[in-house]
């Protein structure tokens, strides 16, 4: 870990500090980026999922009778098996 030498809002660092309930300054900080940087992996895994669910549901294909429940094909029509 670096260290960097940083101007700090101290009433949002005591805010910060209470919400996580850490003691000193450094813990609040690194507590905070973790949880910014967690945020954005869950978002980022919901986008996917999302995505995901999307392809997998295609809502066109299943209000598309002919998709799931198919007519008489020319094979049927001409007597053959289908």
């Amino acid at each position: 870990m670096g260290k960097t030498l940083v101007e700090i809002d101290e009433d949002a660092l005591a805010i910060a500090q209470d919400v996580f309930g850490t003691k000193t300054k450094k813990d609040t900080i690194n507590r905070a980026l973790r949880e910014v940087s967690d945020r954005v992996k869950r978002h980022e895994a919901r986008m996917a999922a999302e995505g995901i669910a999307a392809e997998a549901l295609d809502l066109d294909a299943l209000t598309d009778k002919a998709v799931y429940r198919p007519g008489p094909t020319a094979v049927d029509d001409q007597g053959g098996a289908a």
